[in-house]
């Protein structure tokens, strides 16, 4: 019984140790990339390839969500604040819902899936087949030609995603309210235009650029240190896209408090 409990005890100390190793082995590696992203040479062709493909082509799955979002809580403002000026309060809650919290928080967990996968699926395969290692061999230097301009396109990309992701969620909201519920347009406009604060575009921006980060760093850190062929390949994919995620919504608590708490 007593060495069962000391294995026990063994066993969670040895995952503890590897787990707090794990943590110090990520802040070096954010360490590094944050130096390689502000030194020069830049690489301006690899950061607009970037670009377009983190804010271009993430528009169409970005939009389809806040759009939807906004519909869904427009209905469901409406059914549960019947008793009230339905339209100066649907307003507000739609506004605030999404500036706030669900359009950054939508946009990143979508970014994650999407772009985060992506990034580790990339520099995974190049880190276990070796490509990695050939451009060191070559002269470049892999976190300022891989992993910096991907760091920069998204902290540049999300923000602005967000920024659209809200118009057209507030949209959804405005769609529903106008030609399901019947909603007097210039009211429900009046409104929304009342009640938006710059503090909720700032704090929907704030989260925007962390949530770039956070999706970015984590991303082309699995990617960077897979190993195991295949396997590891598949590993870092998944690790990405469940850390980004989990992070995401963790940091939006954190930063709603900082900026409400």
């Amino acid at each position: 019984m007593l060495n069962s409990f000391l294995n026990f005890l063994g066993t969670l100390g040895t995952r503890f140790i590897e787990f707090i190793a794990k943590i110090g082995h990520f802040f070096i590696f954010f360490s590094g990339a944050i130096y390689w992203i502000l030194k020069p040479p830049w690489y301006i062709k690899k950061i607009f390839q970037q670009i377009i493909d983190i804010g271009y082509f993430s528009l169409p799955v970005v939009g389809l969500t806040t759009f939807f979002s906004g519909m869904v809580l427009a209905l469901q403002t409406y059914n549960g604040f019947t008793e009230f000026n339905s339209e100066t309060t649907v307003a507000r809650v739609v506004l605030t819902s999404i500036t706030r919290e669900l359009g950054p928080v939508l946009t990143g967990l979508m970014v994650a899936g999407r772009i985060g996968a992506k990034m580790a699926a990339e520099i995974a395969t190049m880190r276990v087949t070796e490509q990695i290692d050939a451009l060191g061999t070559l002269g470049t230097r892999p976190m300022q030609y891989l992993i910096a301009p991907k760091i920069i396109a998204s902290l540049v990309c999300v923000p602005l995603l967000v920024l659209v992701g809200n118009t057209i969620g507030i949209l959804g909201g405005y769609t529903i309210a106008i030609y399901k519920l019947s909603f007097n347009p210039s009211l429900y406009l009046y409104a929304t235009i009342e009640y938006l604060q710059l503090i909720d575009i700032i704090q929907g921006v704030v989260k925007a650029a962390i949530f770039g980060l956070i999706i970015s760093m984590v991303s082309c850190y699995f990617g960077y240190n897979a190993t195991k062929g295949a396997e590891g390949v598949g590993f870092a994919t998944t690790s990405s896209v469940v850390v980004s995620s989990v992070m995401i919504l963790t940091s939006t608590y954190i930063i709603t408090a900082l900026f409400f708490g």
